[in-house]
């Protein structure tokens, strides 16, 4: 499974429009699944973002998690994590997960999420979405999660 996790001030998705997630201080986190991934890995990447220590604490060093900043996360599928450039101009998207498995894992990581966090957005599985965010740091960590 790929992710990148944003540390951000605040961050919201729209769909046509319309909010579908938003949160304050938190992470936003773009996924994709890959074809061999399975819901424990799904399950390991939500345990790893409860425990990424990458917000300041008092002396002003990276140490804290989203948990330990009661902070929210704003979950949002993207199969182009997994675009592949080598070949030419046009990126190949061949490493992404076929959509009913990557949309299964996407709510297995939400619902995770959900189970284990108090606050929880997210953004739309297959929809064309506008994410707004405000990067603070600027903190963006890309993630690689296989058995």
């Amino acid at each position: 499974m790929l992710a990148v996790v944003q540390r951000v001030a605040h961050a919201r998705v729209e769909v046509e429009g319309r909010t579908t997630g938003q949160i304050e201080r938190g992470l936003l986190v773009l996924v994709c699944a890959e074809p061999a991934d399975t819901e424990a890995i799904a399950d390991k990447l939500v345990a790893k973002l409860l425990k990424l220590r990458i917000f300041s604490d008092e002396a002003g060093k990276m140490n804290r998690s989203v948990v330990d900043v009661q902070g929210g996360l704003l979950i949002v599928s993207q199969f182009t994590l997994a675009a592949d450039t080598s070949g030419g101009n046009r990126p190949s998207f061949s490493g992404a997960a076929p959509a009913a498995l990557g949309e299964a894992l996407y709510e297995r990581v939400l619902a995770t999420a959900r189970s284990q966090h108090p606050i929880v957005q997210s953004g739309e599985f297959g929809a064309d979405m506008k994410v707004h965010l405000l990067n603070d740091g600027p903190v963006t960590i890309p993630m690689t999660l296989r058995d």
